[in-house]
């Protein structure tokens, strides 16, 4: 960092030793032949600039755990620029790079909120082209991003400063600022995975600060277990995207060398979760490597990774056949109201693995593995409300249960929020109270959502929304909008324009379905082709088979713990409004037909609250038209679930 009137007077020399000095890696010839190139630019850009700003090279970014190559602070306009030395065309990746980067800035870094800011790519030996009029189309002062290379990049600079009004920006108070950043789950277990903390990597203002504070807590409770032999059992609660899994990811991560006293592993029984964790993180780690100097192989980073991140059936699988006690001291379970019931445990036991009788749900028997230790250890159960989607997930009371009747010696620590009707664990938790080892611990409840950034309160209005308490959610719902678009529309072709034109740089959107919406088919919606959640999350918007291009749709099985920037989500005769409320059906056969098992409905209901909750940033919802000549796409069971939504405020489009 330097002022500008210091960067002008400094040797290019010392400038590039100062870079040097702060770099950490490897520093190859071309870097610092980049670097002198920028340097050259960028004082012959400045000499007539009247020295009123700042500049600072290789700026950090930690969510994404990048560095921008320059941000420069000229009168009232920061610039973002990303150089491509030598460069002599703009790649349309370079573009999105320095559009997210500028995206980052204005969306987590305090004092940037509100200032103009200009993402720059400078393709050095490139092509001029003509300067189009400058666009900011989300009215929030950030320019679409403009391609310059290093003749031109002065008149870029001074057509942008131009066209903002607005006071000096002092840079001082500006570089002093808080930066906030809330990264999606992919982006915070690379981070964690490459030695961060989930302080410096997520929202550190008071309506998320315990985050941290949960973490710590739980590493706590871990050190206290081994230092006094004893075995607890932690129930961790949170809001839908409050950051549950990078709660579990945080505290596993801080002991992955297996001969530290508090070895520790993730499991989820997510498959889709562990697949998109697993590849992402080994991709990141090759990358990383790479850029260090040193070469590592995809498949040792892959089998580095899933020491950290298992599924739960392959350490339960691993209990079957081995009746030691498992290498691991500690257990964080993702997802846990997701783990099956007795009865499916044993039926999957009998059909895959030739076992019959098998009479241990899945939580009392990955408790029992955990048992084994003769010293100490932990469980830590991560529980989302209202997430149980498929038939078989027990719910949170399988765990209670299974503490309260085969393990009296487990200490047991709970979030007070277990309590609440939506946990259905009233008589579990009245029967627990009659043991001494039983504390209740605020700090084991997550309450924030730390996925909708630009609004906390989306999945309040969810919430509401499913339970038909719609005064509170038309309420909730104008708190919401001006921070988190939401709309609603009829046509799917004009819910995907919309999310093209909301989505900027590399912002993930895509379109979510119920997995019971059998009659999309009509709008090229096909819930029963196979999706893979690796391309469709991870890979970018030039492949076919990613979320971008809006061919295949994810149901609530790939998207659950997972998350979009923005979201499409079409509703179907599945889940329908009816004269007493919701109204649940399933197709089958050329019909649909009543669903009235309670267990099932609410599994159709929660399938809804994990699409309408996994939109970062905005969402539309489609609820189609209905077509009088099909019988099976009435506009019956569709026009009455629009009006509720547009009873509720929703903008329509």
């Amino acid at each position: 960092m330097a002022p500008i009137g210091s960067f002008l007077g400094d040797d290019p020399l010392a400038i590039l030793g100062q870079l040097a000095d702060a770099s950490d890696f490897p520093l190859e010839e071309t870097q610092k032949r980049a670097w002198l190139e920028q340097i050259s630019v960028l004082k012959q850009l400045l000499a007539y600039s009247g020295n009123r700003g700042a500049l600072y090279f290789e700026f950090a970014i930690p969510r994404l755990g990048r560095r921008i190559d320059v941000v420069l602070i000229l009168d009232h306009v920061v610039f973002v620029l990303e150089f491509k030395v030598g460069e002599r065309s703009y790649p349309s990746s370079g573009l999105d790079q320095v559009w997210d980067y500028a995206l980052d800035l204005k969306n987590f870094h305090k004092p940037s909120h509100d200032l103009p800011l200009v993402p720059v790519l400078v393709a050095t030996h490139a092509r001029g082209v003509p300067l189009a009029t400058l666009v900011t189309d989300h009215n929030d002062g950030l320019l679409q991003p403009i391609r310059a290379n290093a003749d031109n990049l002065k008149n870029v600079i001074d057509m942008a400063r131009a066209f903002f009004k607005a006071p000096p920006i002092d840079w001082k108070h500006w570089q002093a600022g808080s930066y906030h950043p809330t990264p999606t789950i992919v982006e915070a277990a690379a981070a964690l995975y490459a030695g961060h903390s989930v302080e410096n990597i997520s929202r550190s203002d008071a309506g998320a600060e315990n985050l941290a504070l949960t973490a710590n807590r739980i590493s706590q409770l871990i050190e206290q277990a081994r230092q006094h032999n004893r075995k607890f059992i932690c129930l961790v609660t949170g809001v839908p995207g409050s950051g549950k899994t990078l709660i579990g990811l945080d505290v596993a991560n801080r002991h992955t060398a297996r001969d530290d006293a508090l070895y520790s592993v993730f499991l989820s029984g997510n498959g889709p979760l562990v697949r998109v964790l697993i590849e992402a993180l080994a991709r990141d780690e090759v990358q990383r490597c790479k850029e260090q100097g040193h070469r590592k192989r995809i498949g040792e980073a892959r089998s580095a990774v899933k020491r950290f991140i298992q599924a739960i059936h392959h350490f339960r699988d691993e209990g079957l056949v081995d009746e030691k006690p498992p290498i691991e001291h500690v257990a964080l379970f993702d997802e846990a109201q997701r783990a099956w019931d007795q009865a499916k445990t044993a039926d999957f036991m009998r059909r895959k693995r030739g076992l019959s009788g098998f009479s241990a749900s899945e939580p009392e028997f990955l408790i029992s593995c955990m048992d084994r230790h003769q010293d100490w250890a932990v469980v830590v159960c991560l529980v989302g409300c209202g997430q149980e989607i498929n038939t078989g997930e027990a719910g949170i009371a399988a765990w209670l249960d299974a503490v309260q009747d085969r393990f009296p010696d487990w200490h047991v620590h709970l979030s007070p929020r277990l309590v609440e009707i939506e946990y259905h664990a009233a008589d579990q938790l009245s029967r627990l109270a009659q043991r001494s080892q039983v504390s209740y611990d605020e700090s084991l409840h997550l309450s924030t959502s730390m996925r909708s950034f630009r609004s906390e309160k989306v999945s309040s209005f969810v919430n509401q929304l499913l339970a038909l308490d719609l005064e509170a959610a038309k309420h909730t719902l104008s708190a919401v909008l001006h921070h988190f678009p939401i709309r609603l529309t009829r046509d799917l072709s004009t819910a995907k324009n919309w999310l093209r034109s909301q989505a900027r740089g590399s912002e993930r959107y895509g379109i979510v379905v119920s997995s019971q919406a059998q009659r999309l088919k009509p709008h090229a919606i096909d819930v029963r082709a196979t999706v893979d959640p690796i391309h469709w999350f991870l890979h970018d918007k030039f492949d076919v088979r990613s979320s971008y291009y809006m061919e295949d749709v994810a149901t609530e099985f790939q998207v659950q713990g997972l998350e979009l920037d923005w979201a499409c989500v079409v509703w179907d005769g599945d889940l329908r409004v009816g004269v007493d409320g919701w109204e649940y059906f399933g197709f089958v056969g050329s019909r649909w037909q009543r669903v009235l098992k309670d267990e099932r409905r609410r599994y159709l209901l929660n399938a809804y609250r994990v699409l309408l909750t996994r939109a970062r940033q905005g969402m539309v919802v489609v609820v189609p038209e209905g077509d009088s000549m099909d019988p099976t796409r009435s506009s019956c069971f569709y026009d009455p679930a629009y009006e509720l939504l547009v009873t509720t405020g929703l903008p329509c489009i």
